[in-house]
């Protein structure tokens, strides 16, 4: 499935030359993709399923959506969140049959689909192309294309690359599951996984994202950090850094889209400003946002902003415990997040305990994003882990300075004293709120306030918002990462050292 943060790097690698497809379920009625009239039917546990495939062209990309009942019956009308489950945390019963579905309707998609919207190419993509597989749901990519086509002399050069976006959700199993996926029995080693995690049962599962990381020909993640932390032992690693370690992993960062969020031409925002503009438009912005949120308007004291779900992975109850040391400074904070309802809670409660500092929002509000990066002085990121992060890079364009955990890509994108402070990293441990965190959230968050209003912090401004932080340079790396790897073989199920991808200009992105 491609992510939201990948729609720009599929059209910077499309506008090198490169013909790419994103194929992804088909959740909603999307008014401007069309029925292709291509069915296909497919085995799906011990069942036959029918699928369609929509199709629309979007900046130089086409995009396919997988049409099923299991995708748009359950959430059309609904909220993103319940693309996986009924409610946040649970899943649906029938995901494993879901995903085998996705999996083999991308698999067919570059075969079949004759899509003539691109001047430059026109009919089937056909069988020399790289699939770029993201997260345990296409996972059963490599596993299908090595027994259902390679050995009938199909798709004899494709490669898949497998990309890790979060290592926490692996799509862990009951072993007797197996059987579900219709694969031979050897693969059963490359999905074999003890869970000494998962609460409340434990012991012998399958394992999704294993199977996708062993059987693919390379594993990519989002940031170079990242990639580090995932082989750095079994808490980052979450059970799967040995895997890792054996397969190998790069990690490139995400650029970010620079269309969306720009601040000469941000529709949200009511004034307009670039770096030469900056520190006389953020103090009107800043105005503009402590009315909208009902603080005291003044423009002299410094304002910090949050904005992420409200979960353990992004500190958001480490940020809670934190604010009763830092509050009583000159300062004002404004959160805004969705998430686990006990911090949603917590969060309303703010404007209770701290009536002149403070301000939680517990809404979806793209406007108020957008004016919270804006008008604040800094942002904080207390992440717990963060494979990447786009918040930080949404700040340092509007020259809205970072307070971020020392982890995953905050360190690759924000630089110590240059563009932003960091704050070391935290325990990844999300049973209870660790002290030492919760000191260093206050300690850091002090040591920013002592730049307000300095030199020192208008250079870091500056510096955040001098910096590229588009898909160029990567879709760049990616490119570069695609066409020179070396292919080196290996045998279903077996665990084999990485092969490799692409030196052809077709790249599917399940």
């Amino acid at each position: 499935m491609s992510n939201a943060s990948s729609t720009k790097l599929d059209s910077f690698i499309q506008a090198n030359g490169h013909r790419v497809m994103t194929i992804a379920p088909r959740y909603d009625q999307y008014k401007d993709a069309w029925d292709t009239d291509v069915v296909i039917e497919l085995k799906v546990g011990d069942k036959i399923e029918k699928v369609r495939f929509f199709h629309c062209h979007k900046r130089g990309v086409d995009r396919v959506f997988v049409d099923h009942p299991w995708f748009l019956a359950k959430v059309w009308g609904k909220t993103q969140s319940k693309i996986y489950g009924p409610r946040t945390g649970e899943d649906y019963q029938d995901n494993q049959l879901r995903f085998s579905l996705l999996c083999q309707a991308a698999l067919e998609a570059p075969r079949i689909l004759n899509l003539n919207s691109n001047k430059y190419f026109s009919g089937p993509y056909g069988e020399d192309v790289v699939f770029v597989a993201n997260d345990w749901h296409t996972s059963l990519i490599p596993c299908y294309l090595k027994t259902m086509y390679k050995p009938k002399g199909m798709y004899k050069s494709a490669k898949v690359v497998f990309c890790i976006h979060n290592i926490a959700y692996q799509g862990r199993f009951a072993f007797e599951d197996f059987g579900l996926l219709n694969l031979p029995a050897q693969f059963k080693s490359s999905f074999d996984f003890i869970d000494g995690y998962n609460k409340p049962v434990r012991g012998r599962k399958i394992n999704w994202m294993k199977a996708g990381i062993l059987e693919s020909d390379m594993v990519l993640t989002v940031s170079p950090h990242y990639a580090q932390e995932l082989v750095s032992g079994e808490d980052k690693g979450v059970e799967l850094d040995n895997i890792i370690r054996k397969t190998g992993i790069k990690g490139i960062v995400n650029g970010m889209d620079v269309q969306e969020w720009n601040p000469l031409t941000d529709k949200y925002i009511g004034v307009k400003y670039d770096a030469s503009t900056v520190m006389d438009a953020k103090p009107l912005l800043k105005e503009a946002l402590q009315a909208e949120v009902g603080l005291p308007v003044d423009r002299n004291i410094p304002v910090i902003g949050f904005i992420g779900r409200l979960e353990e992975q992004k500190g958001s109850d480490i940020l809670a415990a934190a604010i009763p040391h830092f509050i009583k400074e000159n300062v004002q904070i404004i959160v805004l997040g969705t998430g686990k309802k006990p911090m949603e809670k917590q969060l309303e409660q703010l404007e209770i305990l701290y009536p002149e500092k403070a301000r939680g929002v517990a809404k979806f509000n793209i406007p108020l994003a957008h004016m919270i990066i804006a008008g604040a002085d800094f942002i904080l990121i207390p992440s717990r882990f963060e494979p990447c992060g786009l918040i930080q890079l949404h700040a340092m364009r509007y020259g809205t300075v970072p307070i971020v955990a020392s982890t995953g890509g905050l360190v690759d994108t924000v630089e110590e004293g240059f563009t932003g402070f960091q704050m070391g990293s935290f325990s990844v441990d999300c049973e209870a709120v660790d002290p030492v965190d919760v000191a260093a959230v206050s300690t850091t968050v002090r040591r920013a306030l002592a730049t307000y209003g300095t030199q020192a912090l208008a250079e870091m401004m500056k510096n955040g918002m001098a910096q590229d932080l588009s898909w160029k340079g990567p879709a760049k790396k990616w490119e570069e990462t695609l066409l020179n790897l070396e292919v080196a073989g290996s045998e279903p199920g077996i665990d084999g050292e990485e092969i490799a991808p692409l030196a052809k200009e077709n790249v599917a992105t399940p």
